[in-house]
């Protein structure tokens, strides 16, 4: 956070996005961040389609939580997208791999997924059209991202050793660094050394720095290293040893990185395949699957199978604080699974079941999903009422529990009494409105800035032409008031102001 240039505020227990919204300082859930992302994609795809746009695919990284797939989901219901289904990018990369191998004989792909902030590792066997995902590891704060902080740690800690100013206290000084060490990075993946050059950054003074990528390499070597354990913890899920992997599969664009292709090529003692592109293959596998759900009869996908698998254990807190698991990570989904519990105290009504998912053997050390009250239990001694507890995970990846009282055999109401950070339905309805309202408000600023530009053609067409006074001060003021007030005016308003000007051009013979 400390990196970013907006501020993150906490409101209700949930995070929101602080930044400036028209001229005003206005707060934002990161589902509504998200949405805007989406919104923006869905209009390029309807104009590429020329038709409206309503269903639609979307991945996330393999090793994203219930929480972080639920907001996903959410994100696109408010930028207006019925979302048919969530699947992870490794998945979607190893479709994009394999579509046109689909009738080779059976074979096992590993996908190397490094992008901008996440990475994972999934292995998957792929035959006749179905692809089945093994085992999938991964870090979910791990990336591009965190490559280029590290030259910007390292450019800031020389700039304060040469200048003795420390310039990360100022937001704009930091962005700028940033950009320009991302940039640099991106260089040396095509040669040995970059520059970082910036003019007048932090009190006045330069910054200039040569960039090798040699210390690139050494900056990083602990987070290239992190990728290498998650890959081979991936391998041990599988139960699979180096030669049974047929292909090694690079996705992400960080994985133009030369030290990370050494490190896969030296792991696996073979050249990576790179038969797709990296930046495009998690959409286009996305699309494939998109079309099958569709129904499209093409040929090449009319046998496609995606067998995908929950990255993270998902269980129940007892007595103790401890987390007994109901179903194990790596399972396949769409999967249903139940577990008997008992009552921990003598005469319980009430059971309270908290929810949480991770690989730790304590609650305290995992991710808690949220929590429901069983109410109606028999009033017995303790561990004599019985709870038959289901987890069901459907093929979004997405968590439904429900329980039953064994005795009665009726299936008790469940209140989620805690679903952390969730958007409530109400929110979620809410959100939807204002973002309908902002796109509105979005098309209206353009319509009013491509009327503004057209105005401002029309003056400087009249002040060239030199027809009289009367025209050249006509424009001149025209110019001034848009200066003036013309950046909030309406289109209406500006356009009211070129009739009256086209008026006069018109008795000019202009």
């Amino acid at each position: 956070m400390k990196l970013w240039p907006f501020t993150v505020v906490n409101e209700d227990d949930k995070p929101k996005i602080q930044a400036r919204f028209k001229g005003k300082r206005k707060t934002f859930f990161p589902e509504e961040i998200s949405a805007m992302l989406l919104s923006t994609l869905k209009s390029s795809a309807e104009t590429y389609l020329g038709k409206p746009v309503r269903n639609a695919v979307v991945t996330v990284p393999a090793y994203f939580n219930d929480s972080q797939r639920q907001a996903t989901k959410d994100a696109g219901t408010i930028a207006g997208l019925n979302v048919l289904r969530i699947i992870n990018e490794p998945t979607a990369g190893a479709v994009a791999y394999g579509l046109d191998r689909a009738e080779e004989e059976e074979r096992n792909v590993l996908i190397y997924d490094l992008g901008g902030g996440t990475f994972d590792v999934s292995v998957l066997t792929i035959e006749e059209g179905i692809f089945e995902v093994r085992a999938t590891a991964g870090d979910s704060h791990l990336g591009g991202e965190d490559f280029d902080t590290r030259l910007v740690e390292h450019c800031a800690s020389e700039f304060d050793r040469k200048h003795g100013l420390d310039l990360r206290k100022d937001n704009k000084a930091l962005r700028r660094l940033r950009t320009a060490c991302e940039r640099a990075k991106r260089t040396l993946s095509s040669s040995t050394k970059a520059s970082v050059e910036l003019d007048a950054l932090y009190g006045g003074e330069d910054l200039h720095a040569v960039i090798t990528r040699a210390l690139f390499e050494k900056l990083n070597k602990d987070l290239f290293q992190k990728t290498k354990n998650i890959l081979q913890q991936a391998m041990r899920d599988a139960k699979m040893g180096k030669d049974d992997i047929a292909d090694v599969v690079l996705i992400g664009g960080s994985t133009r990185i030369p030290y990370v292709q050494q490190l896969v090529r030296e792991f696996f003692g073979k050249e990576p395949s790179k038969s797709i592109n990296p930046d495009e293959a998690v959409a286009y596998g996305a699309a494939v699957q998109a079309a099958v759900l569709d129904g499209d009869p093409s040929e090449i996908i009319s046998d496609l199978i995606l067998v995908d698998v929950t990255p993270l254990s998902l269980g129940i807190e007892v007595i103790g604080g401890i987390m007994t698991v109901v179903i194990d990570r790596n399972t396949t989904i769409p999967t249903k699974n139940t577990k008997r519990y008992y009552n921990s105290a003598d005469n319980q009504t009430e059971i309270l079941f908290k929810v949480f998912e991770g690989e730790r053997k304590m609650t305290v050390d995992n991710h808690e999903l949220g929590g429901f009250l069983l109410s109606g239990v028999p009033p017995l001694p303790m561990g004599r009422a019985a709870v038959d507890v289901t987890f069901e995970l459907d093929a979004d990846g997405i968590l439904h529990v429900s329980a039953v009282q064994t005795i009665t055999k009726s299936k008790n109401q469940i209140t989620i009494i805690s679903n952390k950070g969730r958007l409530s339905k109400e929110e979620i309805s809410r959100l939807v409105r204002e973002a309908v309202a902002m796109k509105r408000d979005d098309e209206a600023r353009r319509k009013a800035a491509e009327a503004r530009t057209e105005l401002e053609r029309l003056c400087f067409r009249g002040q060239r032409a030199g027809q009289g006074r009367r025209v050249r001060d006509k424009c001149q003021s025209v110019l001034e008031w848009l200066a003036d007030v013309g950046a909030t005016a309406s289109a209406r308003e500006i356009a009211s102001k070129r009739q009256q000007l086209q008026r006069l051009f018109d008795m000019a013979n202009l």
